[in-house]
C-alpha cells in the first residue's frame, strides 16, 4: 500500500541499525570508465563470501523483507508488490518457500536476475545474494531466461503489472521481461553489480542477449542503454539501501551502485559508438533434412560488445534471424539442393563476413514421415456473416471450431477471422511435422502473432500484420494431435487461410546415427526430468537446449558424467531442441 511518513521513518531506523559502509571502503575508487569499473571490482571482491545456494533461504530472512511498503515483514517480492495499493497476496518468510507452483501466489523462490544458465550454475555467482531476489516462483518461471527491457505487445502480465512480451527497447526485438517502474532501477543496479563483480569472467559466460563478452562495458549496447535509462528513471530507494546493508552483513561485500549511484555515470557515461563487426561464424554444418526443413549449426562469432543474432540464408535469400548457434530452416521446397550461410550481427548493426557455405538437399515430399497430412482451405465455413460468434464446420473429416469469429473476410479465398478467440481442430492422427498457414490482420490494429498450440502446449508463433503473410512452423509432434491457433491480442481481428501440415515421425527416433540408439524419455516431459538412452553417453562433452527460435536456454558440460538425467527446472511449457556432440532431437515440456 502507499508509503507514509511513519513507514519511511521506520525504514530509516531499520537501515541505520544494519551494517553501514565501512570507513574508507571506496577510497581506491578514483578513476572513470573501465578503470573505475575494475577498481570497484577489486573492492567488492575482497571479503566476498556468498556461502551456499541453499543459504539464500536464510539470507532472505533479513535481505528481502517488506519494511518499506506494507511494513509487515512479509517477503518483498518485486513481481507482486504494489507500491500505491494493497498487494494481491503476501508470502510469509519460510512458510511459503517453494516447492512446486501452478499459479501466482503459490510460493516464492530464488530468482537469478542474471540467469544461472549463463554461467553454468557455477559458484560464487550461483549464490551471490546481490543479484538473486526472493520472487514469486510462477512469475520467475514465466520470466525464464529472457533479458530485461521495455515490452510492446504483451503475452503475460503479473498481478502487479510486471510483463513479458516483444521488445520495444532500441536495438533489440526479441522477447523481454519488464518489471514495474518502482523496481526498474533496482534491476539495473543489480545487473551493473554483476558485470562489475565478475567482469574478468564474462568472456566465458553465455550472453543471454544481455551480457557482453568483454570486461567493458560488460553488457550488450542495447541492454546497457536500457538499464542506464532505468537507473535514471528509478533512483535508489530505502528498500535497496536496507537490502544492500543486510547483504553486506550476510556475505561481506556491497553493491557500489546503490552506495553511490553516481558511479553508474562515471563508469559508463554515454556509450561509445560501436563500429567493430563480429568475427566470421565458422564450422557451419547442414544436416537432418526433411521435405521442407534442414537443420543448421555453427561455431559462434565473437564481438567487442556482443553478438545479438545471426542472419540465416538459403540460396542467397534471408530465411530467419536467430540468437543461438543452431536453427532449423523451414518452408523449403522438397527434392531441392540449398546452399546455406550465416552472418553474425551486433546491437549496433555491424555485420560479419558470411560463414562457410554448407550444402544440403531436402527429401522428396512423399512417404516416410514427411507427406502432407492435412489441409484446411475454409471452403466449408458457415455462410458469410460479419458478427462475431462461435463458428463450427467439418472439412476432410476434421471438425473445426472458431470462437469469437466472423466469416465474411477473404485472403486467397474464404477465410475465418477471429478476434478475442481461437481456431481449434478435433483430434487428428499422424502428428504434425511442419505446419503452414496464411494470415492477415483486418480493420487496423497492431502487429502481433498467433500462438500455435499442439495438444494444449504452445509450440510456436504465427506472425500477422496488415500484409498477407505465409508462415511455416517446424513442430515435429507425433501421434494424435489437436491443432489450436490463439489470438493473444483481443482488439486485433486476424483472418486465417490455407492451413496445411505434414506428418511427423516419432520424437524419440534417432535423428543422427553417429550416436547409436540415442533416444529420450519421457516425451512429453512432465516432471522437469529428461532421461537419455544411448551408447557411450559418458563421453558426450556438451548438451545444449534451444527453444524453437534458436535461443540457447541451457548449456551443460559433461552432461552424462554421473547420470543419464537432464534437469529441466526453469523451462516453461513448449517444444525444445536437445543438441549433443553428434545428435539433435526435439522434446516437449508439458
Amino acid at each position: 500500500m502507499r508509503r507514509i511518513l511513519h513507514s519511511f521513518l521506520l525504514s530509516l531506523i531499520t537501515i541505520s541499525a544494519l551494517a553501514q559502509i565501512p570507513p574508507g571502503y571506496y577510497n581506491n575508487a578514483t578513476g572513470t570508465g573501465p578503470a573505475l569499473k575494475t577498481q570497484l571490482k577489486n573492492i567488492i571482491s575482497i571479503g566476498h563470501n556468498p556461502g551456499s545456494y541453499g543459504g539464500l533461504w536464510i539470507a532472505y530472512q533479513t535481505t528481502d523483507r517488506d519494511y518499506y511498503y506494507e511494513n509487515d515483514g512479509t517477503i518483498l517480492d518485486i513481481y507482486s508488490e504494489r507500491p500505491t495499493a494493497a498487494d494481491p497476496y503476501n508470502f510469509t518468510v519460510g512458510t511459503n518457500q517453494c516447492g512446486s507452483y501452478n499459479s501466482e501466489s503459490d510460493c516464492y523462490n530464488r530468482e537469478h536476475i542474471i540467469p544461472q544458465s549463463l554461467f553454468n550454475e557455477a559458484l560464487p555467482m550461483v549464490a551471490d545474494i546481490h543479484f538473486i531476489r526472493a520472487t514469486d516462483g510462477y512469475v520467475n518461471n514465466i520470466r525464464g531466461s529472457f533479458p530485461f527491457g521495455n515490452v510492446g505487445v504483451t503475452n503475460y502480465i503479473s498481478n502487479n503489472g510486471s510483463k513479458r512480451g516483444s521488445s520495444v527497447s532500441a536495438g533489440y526485438t526479441g522477447t523481454v521481461f519488464e518489471p514495474i517502474d518502482e523496481f526498474k532501477g533496482d534491476i539495473a543496479r543489480m545487473i551493473f553489480y554483476f558485470v562489475t563483480r565478475y567482469e574478468t569472467q564474462l568472456s566465458g559466460f553465455s550472453s543471454g542477449n544481455m551480457l557482453g563478452n568483454s570486461a567493458y562495458p560488460g553488457l550488450q549496447t542495447w541492454e546497457l542503454n536500457q538499464l542506464l535509462a532505468w537507473h535514471n528513471l528509478d533512483p535508489v530507494s530505502p528498500a535497496e539501501i536496507g537490502r544492500n546493508n543486510a547483504s553486506y552483513t550476510y556475505q561481506g561485500n556491497r553493491n557500489p551502485y546503490i552506495d553511490n549511484p553516481n558511479y553508474v555515470n562515471l563508469v559508463w557515461g554515454t556509450p561509445t559508438t560501436d563500429t567493430q563487426a563480429p568475427t566470421t561464424p565458422t564450422n557451419l554444418v547442414a544436416n537432418n533434412p526433411t521435405a521442407s526443413t534442414v537443420a543448421l549449426s555453427w561455431t559462434a562469432s565473437t564481438d567487442n560488445v556482443g553478438v545479438t543474432g545471426y542472419d540465416v540464408y538459403a540460396n542467397g535469400v534471408l530465411k530467419s534471424t536467430v540468437s543461438g548457434t543452431s536453427t532449423t530452416v523451414q518452408a523449403l521446397n522438397s527434392s531441392t539442393t540449398y546452399d546455406f550461410y550465416v552472418i553474425a550481427k551486433d546491437a549496433a548493426g555491424n555485420s560479419s563476413p558470411q560463414s562457410n557455405t554448407a550444402t544440403e538437399t531436402t527429401l522428396a515430399g512423399t512417404g516416410g514421415g514427411t507427406g502432407t497430412c492435412g489441409t484446411e482451405d475454409f471452403s466449408n465455413i458457415p455462410a458469410l456473416a460479419s458478427n462475431y460468434t462461435t463458428r463450427t464446420w467439418t472439412n476432410n473429416s476434421i471438425d473445426w471450431t472458431a470462437t469469437d469469429a466472423r466469416t465474411d473476410q477473404t485472403i486467397n479465398g474464404k477465410a475465418i477471422t477471429i478476434q478475442n478467440g481461437n481456431l481449434t481442430s478435433s483430434s487428428i492422427s499422424g502428428g504434425v511435422q511442419t505446419l503452414t498457414v496464411t494470415t492477415q490482420r483486418k480493420f487496423g490494429g497492431t502487429t502481433s502473432a498467433l500462438n500455435l498450440q499442439i495438444n494444449g502446449t504452445t509450440v510456436g508463433t504465427i506472425p500477422y500484420s496488415e500484409t498477407v503473410t505465409t508462415t511455416a512452423v517446424n513442430v515435429n509432434v507425433s501421434g494424435n494431435v489437436i491443432i489450436k491457433l490463439v489470438n493473444p491480442v483481443s482488439s486485433n481481428r486476424v483472418a486465417i487461410d490455407d492451413l496445411t501440415w505434414t506428418c511427423a515421425a516419432s520424437l524419440s527416433t534417432v535423428e543422427n546415427s553417429k550416436e547409436k540408439a540415442f533416444s529420450i524419455y519421457p516425451n512429453p516431459v512432465k516432471n522437469h526430468e529428461l532421461f537419455v538412452k544411448g551408447e557411450n553417453l559418458n563421453k558426450v562433452s556438451k548438451a545444449e537446449i534451444y527453444d524453437l527460435s534458436g535461443k540457447l536456454i541451457k548449456n551443460i558440460v559433461n552432461p552424462f558424467k554421473s547420470s543419464n538425467k537432464i534437469d529441466l527446472h526453469g523451462l516453461t511449457k513448449g517444444v525444445y531442441i536437445l543438441k549433443t556432440d553428434n545428435n539433435t532431437t526435439k522434446f516437449i515440456v508439458d
